[in-house]
């Protein structure tokens, strides 16, 4: 049974009484949202907004994937191929883009693995766990190399903490996982032999689509379409000023968990080139080309039933001063 790591709710940018619209927002406790979410609360961007955001915490993805599909939260970040598969299922959800960073598949600096082939009969672990949109996608990129991933390595899944601390441990021989962790590793000296972008690539994608994004039913935006645009502007007020001010870093780094200054600086870099900046249209395009990629490499089982990418899948906010 998934565990939820936090039951009470925290508060961010609550206003007096009934000041403000209430938004109940899932949040992983080790995923880079939270970075976002204090930007929101120490600049005020949800009082602004009219918002009061209520903040559930989980100790994994999928626990926030079961919390939106319970209706317990309204809002979550999670990955674009789980939400793409749901609604090949008949879920109603919808998708916005919120990141494009990706993970990689990481071995210790020392270790005779040097590439996707490698793995055959070795310990991979990934995190997030079956479904996770970088396993579904490094998976497909090494059947092209005539490698099933699934069948010729060992498998072991887990949160992405487990995961790291396993590798770290000699307990597995290799990791796929989020990018965070990852930048963690390259600080330590562990090596990359396969980027989730490069395998993106060999996919045939020219530019890294958001795999991750902010995620809702279709019920609730329908009925609060006013209250997710006005918190996908605070959200894109955040990021802008992410991107703009070293400062804005420093205040964030009681919250990273980084444990050196080149630690410190990757989070920040790469969280910066994550932030999605072209059209939804243009991220529909490329989404469709990987979508398809999937299906025809990996069938129902990685998909769904659908070959071709649900046209209802993203969410388009109404033109800013509507």
């Amino acid at each position: 049974m998934l565990r939820i790591l936090v039951t009470f709710c925290i508060v961010i940018g609550a206003a007096p009484a009934l000041a403000g619209e209430t938004l109940r927002i899932g949040l992983q406790t080790t995923g880079t949202f939270a970075w976002q979410l204090d930007v929101i609360r120490r600049h005020e961007l949800a009082i602004g907004a009219g918002l009061d955001l209520k903040i559930t915490e989980f100790a994994s993805p999928d626990a926030g994937k079961l919390a939106l599909n319970s209706g317990s939260v309204d809002l979550a970040v999670v990955d674009w191929l789980w939400v793409a598969r749901a609604r090949a299922l008949g879920a109603k959800l919808l998708f916005y883009p919120y990141s494009s960073s990706a993970g990689a598949v990481m071995v210790k600096g020392d270790s005779p693995l040097r590439k996707i082939g490698d793995l055959k009969s070795r310990v991979l672990g990934v995190a997030g766990g079956p479904l996770d949109k970088s396993w579904l996608i490094v998976q497909v990129a090494a059947l092209r190399q005539g490698i099933d991933l699934k069948r010729e390595a060992t498998l072991a899944y887990g949160a992405p903490p487990l995961i790291s601390q396993k590798l770290q441990q000699g307990e597995i021989e290799a990791s796929l996982n989020f990018w965070n962790f990852c930048a963690r590793l390259d600080a330590l000296g562990y090596r990359r032999i396969l980027d989730v972008r490069d395998a993106e690539a060999e996919l045939g994608l020219t530019e890294p689509i958001a795999l991750i994004g902010y995620v809702f039913s279709e019920e609730f935006a329908a009925s609060h379409k006013s209250t997710i645009d006005r918190f996908l502007a605070a959200a894109q007020e955040a990021n802008d000023i992410m991107l703009r001010s070293d400062q804005e870093w420093e205040a964030l780094r009681p919250l990273m968990n980084a444990e050196d200054e080149w630690t410190f600086k990757a989070y920040r870099e790469q969280t910066r080139e994550g932030i999605p900046l072209r059209p939804i249209e243009a991220e529909e395009v490329d989404a469709r080309a990987l979508f398809r990629a999937l299906a025809s490499a990996g069938g129902p089982d990685l998909v769904g039933p659908s070959e071709e990418l649900d046209r209802g899948l993203y969410y388009q906010p109404a033109p800013r001063g509507d």
